[in-house]
């Protein structure tokens, strides 16, 4: 193993040195000017297309993905690249017909879009919805797996890091966000997404060089297409690929529903109604700004999957025999709990602690905190960002001057670290984290999805009937969720993989909100209907022309690897 020297050090140190340089500078008051609420929670609306873009992408990039997509490339392959590949698109579609909407309502958060559609009461129930989510979800498994990761790669994986390692990335998240608000976040992602770019790229060519005896790049890849074919399978069929912990990976991506089917609930969900990612839209200079940076994001999506799902795949290579054949006992130890199962999530750490060498794995261990950070950061500030305007102010404090939402951002920012922090250590065995998140992710995704497809299309969607609608989901998806374990003795009830789950309940979602509607309005539009103004959906020539390469090369690649 190659321990980190004086070198890796310094520059892991430097990266903390930048970051919270810059972060601290773009948050600093102008003369004469105290930070209001735009300035805090909106960057003040100053946003350039090519920050809009890193910002995207440096908070969507975290640990859930530097670690739990390499481990599920070791675990299924190249196919779980379709989140990727498919958000490319999504981002297309958010910014096309989603995005003009937004803005033109001059909106802080996404519960104010279902305040001016519905209603204060809706708005309020998602608002808790998502703080919930982001807290007990986003934080704790960002900040589980980035723990794990440092743990490895830093120490010997025995967890003497692993506490240390959360409450560092936590408060080192919290230094410059809490203080400088989207702004810091934003000006920080730029260099945060040039670091992640070249750390995961330095790993994945590293890796590849270790496969073939020349040591070439492109003898390592082909070495990978040969003895791994399994794994650059995108459209997996039933009984296709088992995991090495003994799972059928259709279960994970079944099949033609990563294009047509429930891969649409996660990503239209994630892309277009997660405060956490939408922000740094709204805080563009123009629409067309924003549209701009939405296409430049969609490009590095294309290019994600060779630094976050190839090292996996490498990983599961140099491990298994020249036939391609993986049994438990060829694994490193590291890979393997003390029962015996199987830690697929330890590709990534394991490839950069065994193989990165001294000097550069300084600057791929910057470029994982990057990831880390970055994420933290931007969940963070969105946490405050729905508390603050959509809790704190509407219900707690009506007459809230500018400096108190502010403190009132940051103090609840702190809150929700500290319960993330303190719920972190608790997670255990993920298995996949990546999947562990979607599957959780989806029980609420669905129903909001609903709403907010039919609040934006459909003339007719009444508030209570929106209501019912996001109630039921839960229950409908919790059916799914529970309902293998309670009732698989009976010969009605059809066990069904997550994202299969995840589009009946959205469709059924769907069909209560429309059915409830009609019956309440009597077929009548509502008198809160989103009024399409006519060429509200007319795009750029630029951001038309990029849409047209992404659609050519995602055409490319399912045509290539299906």
């Amino acid at each position: 193993m190659n321990e980190l020297t004086l070198l890796d050090w310094i520059i892991f140190a430097s990266y903390g040195v930048l970051i919270m340089s810059i972060g601290l500078w773009v948050s600093r008051d102008k003369k004469g000017h105290e930070k209001n609420s735009e300035d805090y929670f909106l960057a003040g609306k100053s946003l350039p297309w090519w920050a809009i873009g890193s910002s995207l992408i440096a908070a969507n990039i975290s640990a859930e993905q530097f670690i739990g997509m390499s481990g599920s490339g070791f675990a299924i392959g190249l196919a779980i690249a379709s989140y990727e590949w498919m958000a490319a698109l999504t981002l297309l579609i958010v910014g096309k017909y989603f995005l003009p909407i937004f803005i033109e309502k001059g909106l802080y958060t996404i519960p104010q879009f279902i305040e001016k559609r519905f209603s204060t009461q809706l708005k309020t129930i998602l608002a808790l919805f998502w703080l919930a989510l982001f807290v007990f979800v986003n934080l704790t498994a960002v900040l589980f797996l980035g723990a794990k990761a440092l743990d490895t790669i830093m120490g010997n994986g025995d967890g003497s890091l692993f506490m240390i390692s959360i409450i560092g990335l936590g408060l080192f998240a919290a230094s410059y966000s809490l203080w400088g608000g989207l702004s810091a976040v934003a000006w920080t992602d730029v260099v945060q997404v040039v670091l992640l770019i070249i750390g995961g790229a330095i790993t994945s060519i590293i890796g590849l060089q270790q496969l073939t005896p020349d040591g070439g790049i492109l003898d390592g890849f082909n070495h990978l297409v040969t003895v791994a074919p399994e794994k650059f399978s995108m459209i997996i069929t039933k009984g296709e690929i088992i995991t090495p912990d003994g799972k059928d990976a259709w279960w994970d991506l079944p099949g033609i529903a990563v294009l047509v089917g429930g891969m649409w609930v996660a990503n239209l969900y994630y892309w277009g109604f997660n405060q956490y990612i939408i922000q740094r839209t709204f805080a563009a200079k123009s629409l067309k700004e924003a549209q701009k940076g939405i296409a430049f994001a969609a490009f590095l999506k294309m290019i994600l999957p060779f630094i976050v799902v190839l090292p996996g795949i490498i990983a599961f290579v140099l491990n298994a025999s020249p036939e391609g054949v993986l049994l438990p006992d060829m694994l490193d130890p590291s890979f393997k709990r003390p029962d015996g199962s199987i830690i697929n999530d330890n590709a990534a750490p394991w490839l950069i602690q065994k193989y990165v060498p001294a000097g550069l794995k300084g600057l791929v261990l910057a470029a994982l905190a990057a990831a880390i950070v970055s994420s933290l950061a931007s969940m963070l500030n969105s946490t405050a960002t729905i508390f603050t305007m959509d809790i704190y102010k509407p219900i707690i404090n009506k007459m809230a001057s500018e400096k108190q939402m502010v403190n009132v951002g940051r103090l609840s920012a702190a809150i929700a670290l500290v319960i993330a922090i303190l719920i972190a250590p608790m997670l255990g065995n993920l298995g996949q984290a990546f999947q562990f998140i979607q599957e959780y992710t989806g029980i609420v995704s669905p129903g909001i999805l609903a709403v907010f497809v039919t609040g934006l299309f459909w003339k007719k969607t009444k508030n209570k009937s929106a209501i019912l609608g996001v109630m039921a989901s839960i229950p409908i998806a919790m059916f799914f969720k529970v309902g293998p374990n309670s009732w698989s003795d009976l010969p009605i009830f059809v066990i069904l993989p997550f994202m299969h789950q995840m589009m009946i309940t959205c469709l059924a979602s769907i069909a209560v909100i429309v059915i409830s509607s009609e019956i309440e309005g009597k077929g009548q539009p509502d008198e809160k209907q989103i009024i399409l103004k006519p060429g509200i959906f007319k795009t750029s020539e630029s951001f038309n022309i990029s849409s047209a390469i992404i659609l050519l090369i995602l055409a490319f690649i399912y045509t290539v690897f299906w």
